[in-house]
């Protein structure tokens, strides 16, 4: 297995420094994701930009919660889920709704529903969705907007999911809660 280092703000590449650094001030540490990441400070700074621009998209919060937790499951990315699932619970998603997230289930929520719906079937098909699909998700209250900042969430969850996979990036404690494992394939 290759062997990633974990960095931290004191001594990743001199051009990550100010990423880890940034991230510590948001966080209140530097994630061990955050740490890999920054072998490549471009790849650090590329996901910590599109976390950034995807807080800031026009989703609605609890909506970009399904989208994280929804590709990270699906992806398989147990770093992530963990993470995320910590992070929806702190935002007061409600704890069903995070559970039934980790687990591939439908959500009771209509619109949070559609958003977990359209967000697997983009992943699932590779952006391939049909306007059937894309008509679905707009018909549930959202906006063409949305479709896009959708896009924009799977491409950063995307980007740490493949690293931590790469990686096999350790578990933050921070995260440790809600560890998850993904389901065995065959």
């Amino acid at each position: 297995m290759t062997e990633f280092a974990v960095y931290d703000e004191t001594d990743a590449p001199e051009d990550a420094r100010p990423h880890l650094e940034a991230a510590k001030k948001r966080m209140g540490f530097v994630t061990t994701l955050n740490g890999v990441m920054a072998e490549s400070p471009e790849l650090l700074a590329g996901y910590n930009t599109l976390s950034e621009l995807f807080g800031k998209s026009s989703l609605p919060r609890n909506a970009k919660h399904v989208v994280w937790i929804t590709v990270s499951v699906l992806n398989g990315c147990e770093y992530c889920v963990a993470a995320h699932s910590t992070l929806a619970l702190r935002s007061r998603v409600p704890a069903e709704v995070v559970e039934a997230l980790r687990d591939g289930r439908a959500l009771d929520d209509p619109a949070l529903e559609a958003a977990r719906v359209f967000t697997a079937a983009m992943v699932d098909q590779r952006g391939w969705v049909g306007d059937e699909q894309v008509e679905a998700f707009l018909a549930a209250g959202y906006t063409r907007r949305h479709v896009l900042d959708v896009v924009l969430g799977i491409g950063m969850k995307t980007l740490s999911n493949y690293t931590n996979h790469i990686a096999h990036t350790p578990l933050d404690p921070a995260w440790k809660d809600q560890e998850w494992t993904a389901p065995a394939t065959s």
